[in-house]
C-alpha cells in the first residue's frame, strides 16, 4: 500500500465510538481488527524502510569511522513524517477499505 498518500491525520484525533462499531456493532471486536490492521501496517512500513536504508548500508568494520549519508537522513525523516500506523488503520476503517469476517462459534447447550 503506498502510505505517502493517505488521508489519515498526523495527530491523535477524538473519535465518536458510535461510528467506529457500525459494522460489528461490537466496539471491542471494532478495536480488534483495528489493531491486527495496526500491526500488519507497521510491519509492512518497517520492511520496506529497512529495505531502502540496506542500500546504503555498509559493511566496514571500521568503529573510528563513522559515515553520515545524507539519503538515509532523508529517507529516515520520511517514515518519521508519515501517520502512525494505528491512525492509518482507523481511517481504513472508518472509509471501509478493510475487509474482516468474524467466526462466532455456535454456543453449546447444556443437555441436563
Amino acid at each position: 500500500m503506498d502510505y505517502k498518500k493517505t488521508k489519515a491525520p498526523q495527530t491523535t484525533v477524538t473519535r465518536d465510538l458510535n461510528d467506529l462499531d457500525g459494522d460489528t456493532s461490537n466496539i471491542y471486536q471494532t478495536v480488534m481488527v483495528a489493531s491486527k490492521r495496526a500491526n500488519q501496517i507497521s510491519v509492512e512500513m518497517k520492511l520496506e524502510l529497512n529495505r531502502k536504508l540496506e542500500e546504503f548500508a555498509s559493511y566496514t568494520d571500521n568503529l573510528e569511522e563513522v559515515f553520515e549519508n545524507p539519503e538515509q537522513i532523508e529517507i529516515s525523516k520520511f517514515f518519521e513524517r508519515l501517520p502512525k500506523p494505528s491512525l492509518i488503520s482507523l481511517q481504513e476503517l472508518t472509509e471501509d477499505q478493510i475487509y474482516f469476517r468474524i467466526n462466532e462459534t455456535p454456543e453449546i447447550e447444556e443437555q441436563q
